[in-house]
């Protein structure tokens, strides 16, 4: 009964506003749709690293770490916490720590490199002209890998962490450091309300435009 009112109350509405609704709607969806296949590359970008069930996560193969980032910050505030993109330049404090026993016993090595953007695979030299950071490979008994780097730089940056006497386990995480993220949500949905409202207006001008040209002139006595 409700869904046949609102019909009926929809067939009383003028054609005009009829199609304002709808291609306000359509535009809305149009927002939304171009909004999410911008903002999904960013949200994917980050390789390993995963947030589950508000838990930070680092996958190496089939093993997986908890990931804790903090931005250390003086005076109000205090100390940040990040899981993937870290927000200023300044130092940083990581802790990683084991969640599957067997990595306590595998050999493990943490690297963060610059990121060019050409996703070139470095090694050798090049590997070490690109490092930022290191902690050579070593056997972590307790699971808890600590890292503490002060980045000096605003730009991208990859994350490597290999596990095993062979370095067969392998995470590679992207990152940016002191770099705004746009939140193309926002703007999708600022869009479309701006164009919405600008839609309407033009609708009731149009409107009262018409109503005045019809209104019956008055007769000169």
């Amino acid at each position: 009964m409700t869904s046949y009112r609102i019909f009926k109350a929809w067939l009383k509405v003028p054609a005009a506003a009829q199609g304002m609704a709808k291609a306000a709607g359509l535009l809305f969806s149009v927002t939304l749709t171009a909004a999410a296949t911008l903002w999904l590359p960013q949200a994917s970008a980050h390789g390993g690293l995963s947030m589950e069930k508000d838990m930070c996560k680092l996958r190496i193969g089939s093993f997986f770490m908890h990931f804790t980032g903090y931005q250390v910050r003086k005076g109000f505030g205090g100390n940040q916490e990040f899981c993937e993109d870290i927000p200023e330049v300044g130092r940083v404090i990581i802790v990683m720590d084991a969640i599957d026993s067997e990595l306590r016993e595998m050999p493990i090595d943490v690297r963060i490199i610059s990121d060019d953007g050409t996703g070139t695979t470095l090694s050798g030299s090049q590997l070490d002209d690109a490092t930022v950071m290191h902690l050579p490979s070593k056997v972590y008994m307790t699971g808890t890998i600590p890292l503490d780097h002060n980045f000096r730089h605003a730009g991208h940056y990859v994350g490597l962490v290999t596990a095993g006497a062979e370095g067969q386990y392998v995470s590679r995480f992207p990152f940016s450091v002191g770099i705004k993220k746009i939140n193309y949500w926002e703007y999708g949905l600022i869009i479309a309300v701006i164009l919405a409202g600008l839609g309407m207006y033009r609708y009731s001008s149009g409107g009262r435009r018409k109503r005045i040209s019809n209104w019956p002139a008055r007769s000169s006595s």
